[in-house]
Order: structure tokens, then C-alpha cells, then sequence
């Protein structure tokens, strides 16, 4: 399908100004180079020393393999400031950030505001994942990031590989089961999780902050233009299979976007997540250093197809013969979130203000657990939050990561 209106030919117009510029000579060498050794990372250029050592805890940062060879880097902090205290008694805690960022987002206020330095103070054991192609998670065993096939995924794979090595990693090696808390795109692979039955033996609770599963009636600016005109599959007709908002082609359709519909890019976080409420401008200013981060080009496509579509499924690859050859059926499977098991205790907060996991859907979602044990179940509705202020808002802690902490320690 084409984009039609002056944002599509905007598009397309970049498109073709793009194959311009392209040798497809020098793009076929670069993307077509055999990967080397996958690129070494150092522990002094981590998130660890970063953002977490300069508040004077301790962190571990691990490197995690999943089964199809991508390189995940976590970081643990396994005690709070004080010190430790009894270690048996620390119930992991594995906290999943959203799209286009990185566990970074978790860290960007002072200590006493950063939820996972909050856990650690609070007795928990805390570890922190990200997802592939985020900045420290572009490795692989046998692929480089300049290779297409380092960027063949959508968040169907977070769901089979991340998320479970992840699982297996801190399992392993607490030996006991895991508090699971996720943002945004976090809630979504986790709830996809549970459904599928991969993980819940080794689930103890979940704590989702703006959950997301159905995103039909997002009304962030950015986001919506950009799934209803086609950008992502825009994006991929040129052959580039890295999605970097920052940069590059990616960047300049962006531009194009703001341009065509009189939006201010300047400010990414606001055009992506719409206006937050409890923010302060040097976060803001830290979060724009730092996010966001590149993710691959067919996942924004899988986004996009479940904005369009309106429906919860794996990847569309386009017509039922393709289909047929990945799923043995002309459409995609669809995931059956009420299938998750109804006694797993589940903490929900979402914002009134929320552009992305906007109310509708939201309590579409949570329609979908109207079977679920009430006593296992706790929903918390912020009339005045948006999207990122449940990750970086200044009230956070009193408004929702206390509630949190409450919730966790009753699953003890």
C-alpha cells in the first residue's frame, strides 16, 4: 500500500532522493562484509560505571548469549547503598525498558528517584536487560551490525530469545524466581511471554508501567503518522535494515514527518511519547544524550502492523504464501494474552495523559484479564502521567515506584 497526502510523498520523495545517493556497488560491499570477532566491551564503558558506580553502589555488569546468538548486556546491582544484608533473602528483580531506548532511561534523575537504586535500598536484587541492537547489546557471535542479517528481527524474537536468556541468566544464578518489571515495549514482550508458557515457572510477579499490547488508538504525533504512512516499510524498501531516529535517511524522514505536520522535533522525547507532566528539563537534556536508541527496521514494521491492524500477532510477512512458510497458516498466529496463567500476580499502572499506551487500549488490555484471581491483580490509573513519566518523573517514587515496592513485597 501506498502513503497517500503530502507526509507520503514527503516520504517517498526521500526515498528516491535516497537511492540517489546510494552506490548500490559500496552498500552491497558494506552489508555484505563476513563478520569479524563480535566487538569487545569494557566494564569502565558500561552503564555500571556510567550511571550507577557515581552513586555509590556496586554493579556488576554480565554479558548474556541467546540461543540465536545475540550478545545482551545486563547489569546487576545486588544491594543497596547501605550494604547488603542477608543476600538469601534478596528477591531478583529483572527490570525490561521499552523501545528506542536502553536501561539507561532508568538511571537519568538523582539516586533517591532512579527505581532500579530504589529496588537495590529496598532489599531487592536487581538487574537490569538490554534488548539487541540497543548500544551495548550490538553484539553477536557470528554477525556485525553492518550485515541486514544482524537486524533480522522483531519483538516476536525479544519474546523467544531475550526475554528467556535474560530469565535463564538470573535464575541461574540466584536460584530463585523473578520479579519481572517492564516499561512500555517491556510490557508487551513480557505479557507475550507468560501467554506463550515459556517463563512462568520461573516468574514470581510482574509489575507493568504503561502497558502496551494494543496501540490503536495511540495518538502520539510521531508514532501514529509514522505507522499510518508506511515509514518503517519506507525505510526497508531502501534496503536499510538498522532503524536509527537520530541519523541518517531514518532521521531525515523523521524531519519530513515534523515538517509536513508542523510538529517540533526538536525535542524527540515529547514528539515520541507526547507531553509528560513531571519532568525536569535536565533529564530531558540527559535522556536526549544518551536516547534514543537504534532498533531494527522490521520491528517498527511489526509495531506499525500492529497499530494498522488492530490485532495481536506475530509478524506479518506480507502474503499467505510467505506465512505459510513461516507459520503453516495464511496468517500470522495470534497471541491470547488472557491464556496467561490467572494466580501470577500482576501490578498495572498507566496514565491518563499517556499519547502511547493510551486509555482505551489500556483498558482494552485489561479487559483481557477480566478472569484473572482478583486478589492477584492490582491496577493504579495516574489521571496526570504521560508515557515517560513513569520512568523519569520526578514524583515517581512517591507516586509509583512505592506502590511497587509494596506490591513485590507482598509476593514474598
Amino acid at each position: 500500500m501506498v502513503p497517500f497526502g503530502s507526509i507520503g510523498l514527503a516520504l517517498w520523495f526521500l526515498i528516491f532522493f535516497a537511492l540517489s545517493l546510494i552506490n548500490p556497488f559500496e552498500a552491497r560491499g558494506n552489508f555484505g562484509r563476513l563478520a569479524g570477532k563480535p566487538p569487545q566491551r569494557t566494564a569502565s564503558d558500561g552503564i555500571c560505571a556510567s550511571s550507577v558506580h557515581i552513586f555509590g553502589y556496586k554493579c556488576e555488569e554480565h554479558d548474556v548469549v541467546t540461543q540465536d546468538g545475540y550478545i545482551l548486556n545486563m547489569q546487576r546491582i545486588p544491594e543497596g547503598r547501605a550494604g547488603a544484608g542477608d543476600s538469601a533473602k534478596r528477591q531478583p528483580v529483572l527490570i525490561q525498558h521499552g523501545i528506542l531506548v536502553d536501561g539507561m532511561s532508568w538511571l537519568l534523575n538523582p539516586a533517591d528517584q532512579n527505581l532500579p537504586l530504589i529496588l537495590a535500598d529496598q532489599g531487592f536484587d536487581v538487574w537490569m536487560g538490554n534488548t539487541r541492537g540497543t548500544r551495548f547489546s550490538r553484539r553477536h557471535k557470528y554477525l556485525n551490525p553492518n550485515q541486514p542479517a544482524f537486524w533480522n528481527w522483531t519483538w516476536d524474537e525479544l519474546v523467544s530469545f531475550d526475554l528467556p536468556a535474560m530469565f535463564e541468566h538470573v535464575h541461574g544464578l540466584t536460584g530463585q524466581k523473578i520479579h519481572y518489571l517492564g516499561h512500555s515495549l517491556g510490557t508487551l514482550i513480557g505479557f507475550t511471554s507468560f501467554s506463550e508458557k515459556g517463563l512462568v515457572d520461573k516468574v514470581r510477579s510482574a509489575a507493568m508501567l504503561s502497558p502496551i499490547a494494543y496501540l490503536s488508538h495511540m495518538t502520539t504525533v510521531l508514532g501514529d503518522i509514522a505507522a499510518r504512512s508506511f515509514l518503517a516499510e519506507a525505510t526497508a524498501i531502501i534496503g536499510l535494515a538498522e532503524f536509527n531516529p537520530k541519523s541518517g535517511i531514518v532521521g531525515s524522514f523523521i524531519k519530513a514527518i515534523c515538517h509536513e505536520a508542523k510538529i517540533d522535533c526538536y525535542n524527540l522525547l515529547a514528539v515520541i511519547t507526547g507531553k509528560n507532566c513531571c519532568l525536569n528539563a535536565s533529564t530531558i537534556d540527559l535522556f536526549l544524550a544518551n536516547e534514543p536508541q537504534s532498533t531494527s527496521t522490521k520491528n517498527m514494521i511489526h509495531l506499525s502492523q500492529t497499530v494498522r491492524d488492530k490485532v495481536l500477532r506475530k509478524y506479518n510477512y506480507g502474503s499467505s504464501d510467505r506465512n505459510m512458510k513461516h507459520y503453516g497458516q495464511a496468517l500470522p498466529p495470534d497471541y491470547n494474552i488472557s491464556a496467561i496463567p490467572h494466580d501470577l500476580p500482576l501490578f498495572f499502572s498507566y496514565g491518563g495523559l499517556d499519547c502511547l499506551a493510551d486509555v482505551t487500549d489500556v483498558e482494552y488490555l485489561l479487559n483481557q484479564f477480566r478472569f484473572h484471581d482478583t486478589d492477584k491483580m492490582d491496577v493504579q490509573f495516574v489521571k496526570e502521567y504521560a508515557h515517560a513519566d513513569f520512568i523519569m518523573g520526578v514524583t515517581a517514587k512517591d507516586v509509583v515506584y512505592n506502590q511497587v515496592v509494596t506490591f513485590f513485597k507482598r509476593q514474598a
